[in-house]
């Protein structure tokens, strides 16, 4: 008895360092390319050309950043505060009207509300690529092309669907209890959705709004499509013009890299929590 209890904890414990050896072994694996534009953001372009992972010499220094920063033609600098300007608003519109889609197709009795959700639902299979050409055509109608108000739009349109999804489900476990007590005291649909139900949902609200705002924020083709203009390019526009012309500055385009990816980073950092939770559900015990 003695002999199996022992040969079973000794067959748990290499099950477990087989695991984490298999952790780390894919961890690293993961880190090595960041690892990589990392080095190349804080060495000299002449450390580089034998490969970032030579280490001698070693020179650190932040110059790339500085000239990434301001870039004459393609400045860092102007690029994040142009993808800020686009963000915020998509962010902000596609959140609370999701939340005002999902709350109607939640509470609504009638058929016609389910057959409009599935359609919800299968919008969220639709490709960029199949839109891009009638999406441009609208836009050119409503004379949107090259400006942020279009850009905003099509992004909170196209976050739409998702958001709706996912605090529909959210919503179905905030207990309808809370509604009903509201009802009792004389509370309107309206009052009960922004004084009690919207307090109650801001997890999943700024769980919505982390994953809504990096979507937008790491988005290259509807920037692409929609802005051309030198001057409002977004920061996810400008990192290809820094290839140069007669050779590849590698510190230079993974100092832009860097500086574009630290907002999400910053985001993530503050909504961290909500983030994991919007990605593995709330149906999981925490």
């Amino acid at each position: 008895m003695g002999k199996l209890f022992s040969s079973r904890r000794t067959a748990e414990f290499l099950l477990f360092a087989l695991r984490t050896a298999l952790a780390w072994g894919i961890g690293l694996l993961w880190v090595i390319p960041f690892l990589g534009v990392f080095m190349s953001a804080v060495r000299p372009q002449e450390e580089l050309l034998h490969g970032w992972w030579r280490f001698s010499p070693f020179t650190f220094t932040l110059q790339n950043f500085s000239r990434a920063w301001t870039h004459s033609t393609a400045s860092i600098a102007q690029g994040l505060w142009n993808s800020l300007l686009v963000a915020l608003p998509a962010t902000l519109l596609s959140v609370f009207l999701g939340a005002l889609a999902a709350y109607g197709f939640l509470r609504a009795r009638t058929g016609i509300a389910t057959w409009l959700f599935l359609g919800v639902v299968l919008l969220l299979a639709l490709p960029q690529q199949m839109a891009a050409i009638p999406l441009f055509q609208g836009l050119a109608a409503l004379d949107l092309i090259n400006s942020y108000v279009g850009l905003i739009l099509v992004h909170a349109a196209w976050g739409l669907p998702w958001i709706t999804m996912f605090l529909r489900n959210f919503f179905t476990t905030v207990p309808v209890e809370l509604e009903e007590a509201a009802r009792i005291d004389g509370a309107s649909r309206t009052y009960t959705f922004f004084r009690i139900l919207l307090p109650v949902s801001l997890p999943a609200l700024a769980s919505a709004a982390a994953l809504q705002f990096n979507w937008v924020w790491n988005d290259f083709f509807l920037a692409l499509i929609l802005i051309y203009s030198p001057d409002k390019l977004l920061v996810t526009q400008r990192i290809p013009l820094l290839r140069g012309q007669y050779y590849v500055d590698w510190g230079l385009l993974s100092a832009a890299a860097l500086l574009a990816m630290s907002v999400p980073i910053l985001v993530f950092l503050l909504l961290q929590r909500y983030y994991v939770r919007g990605l593995v559900g709330w149906n999981v015990e925490k």
